[in-house]
């Protein structure tokens, strides 16, 4: 029952950011006591700070500054695409997250409901947030760090991919581009995203609907290379139709559950 609690406390300020002590008495139908023990326990692990009349989850790293306008953008969307690519996560398995800014929502909705998991990225925003995460093992890439990004990439991290397979694979994106095709701002990030897509079983693009018929110059892959695509309702209908007819999985985040679309 407590860890029932714990977990609502945890979803409800992630799904609500910051929220008053009533509004968890109510989320949880604990008692006033229960619940300020409950917030105690959540504060001493890191998961949440209290605030005046409240609580909200804690404070993420300072690395995600560098980027943060960019994590801000649609923030709702990245967020319920998240929550839907979170549902897909399978336990005692073996992932890589990306370092795209929807892949940290992954990560953070990850912290406030562990699962065991052993995860690689080449993100150190990603990595930060999910430091001191029980049941999660965590494992960086070494390369040349990208500052725009936060992220690792370059010859060494590409090398070091190639001695890797993963169950899933979750990767952002720069944008979608009319061709079918995802594509990067960045070559070193194209690169070794195209490098990622090589090493999973389970590749799964998170983009929200913004990303979609948007130009940029560096090709990643085709949308065919992946399995799945989680996105926001904000997709055109036109977008949706695309990626059935390429025979790619179609999840739409948004309302009480997600849309399946299969392959």
């Amino acid at each position: 029952m407590k860890d029932d609690r714990l977990s609502t406390i945890r979803h409800f300020l992630y799904v609500n950011g910051p929220s008053s002590i009533q509004d968890l008495v109510t989320a949880t139908g604990a008692s006033l006591a229960t619940l300020r023990r409950d917030l105690g326990v959540l504060e001493e692990e890191g998961v949440i700070d209290r605030v005046h009349g409240g609580a909200r989850l804690a404070e993420g790293s300072n690395i995600e500054v560098g980027f943060g306008e960019r994590e801000n953008e649609n923030i709702e969307a990245k967020r319920a695409i998240a929550d839907a690519a979170y549902r897909m996560l399978k336990p005692h398995s073996t992932v890589f997250l990306d370092a795209g800014t929807t892949v940290l929502q992954l990560a953070r909705r990850l912290r406030i409901e562990p699962l065991p998991l052993t995860v690689f990225t080449n993100g150190l925003a990603i990595a930060y947030a999910l430091l001191n995460t029980p049941k999660v093992q965590v494992t960086v890439l070494g390369g040349q760090l990208r500052n725009e990004n936060a992220s690792i990439v370059g010859p060494l991290a590409e090398s070091m991919l190639d001695r890797l397979w993963f169950d899933q694979l979750f990767l952002g994106a720069g944008a979608i581009n009319g061709d079918n095709a995802i594509y990067s701002v960045d070559l070193s990030e194209a690169t070794i995203n195209a490098r990622m897509l090589s090493r999973a079983a389970q590749r799964l693009v998170l983009a929200d609907h913004s990303k979609f018929a948007r130009a940029a110059t560096y090709l990643v892959a085709p949308i065919s290379a992946t399995t799945h695509v989680v996105t926001d309702a904000g997709i055109a209908p036109e977008w949706r139709e695309r990626i059935r007819n390429v025979g790619v999985s179609l999840t739409v985040s948004g309302g009480v559950a997600a849309e399946e679309t299969p392959a």
